[in-house]
């Protein structure tokens, strides 16, 4: 579980940098040019990655919760609404007029996803952490950002474009997720 926690902080606190660390970031960045740090950021976040798959697997599965069968097809209409705000991040859509964070936001939904179907301690460690972490990275943002200037609404073929590319990658990470945690991701 301890490789596990300091994966999920690892994560949380190199993408905190730029937001609760400013300094920090410029002062990386003087020293190594912008690639420089991208290239820190990139290796520290793969290695919170790497500790969240190895503590993942190295943890046992302690119940904490059991929630009705009926919770896991909410969990699974929460994922497709999760990578519809994760895709709605990079591309113009009338959802970011809406949700400043679309991709934060679809961490959130994400987390509370998993949280519906899994209620293990080691579930319960990496979707809430980083459910958290992403709620509070958007309080942080928008705080430094200050108020909202909402974007002009993108054309409506544009829009069902994007939705379309965030289902089909939904339907190949559906059929793909087994393979790389052992556990289905469609309710049964």
């Amino acid at each position: 579980m301890t490789v596990l926690i300091i994966g999920v902080l690892t994560w949380s606190l190199v993408h905190f940098i730029p937001t609760l660390a400013p300094s920090l970031r410029q002062s990386m960045t003087a020293r190594l040019g912008e690639n420089g740090y991208k290239g820190v950021f990139s290796l520290l976040i793969l290695a919170g990655l790497t500790l969240i798959v190895i503590g993942w697997r190295a943890t046992p599965e302690h119940y904490l919760y059991v929630l009705p069968l009926w919770s896991r097809s909410l969990g699974f209409v929460l994922m497709i609404v999760s990578f519809i705000l994760l895709g709605a991040a990079h591309y113009p859509t009338r959802i970011k007029r809406i949700i400043r964070q679309p991709m934060l936001a679809g961490i959130i939904v994400w987390s509370i996803s998993h949280l519906l179907i899994n209620g293990t301690t080691r579930a319960f460690v990496l979707f809430g952490g980083l459910g958290l972490w992403a709620l509070l990275e958007i309080m942080l943002i928008n705080r430094r950002e200050g108020p909202y200037a909402k974007p002009e609404a993108p054309p409506l073929r544009s829009e069902l474009r994007g939705i379309l590319i965030s289902g089909i990658i939904f339907v190949v990470v559906l059929f793909v997720h087994p393979y790389f945690t052992g556990v289905t991701s469609y309710p049964r």
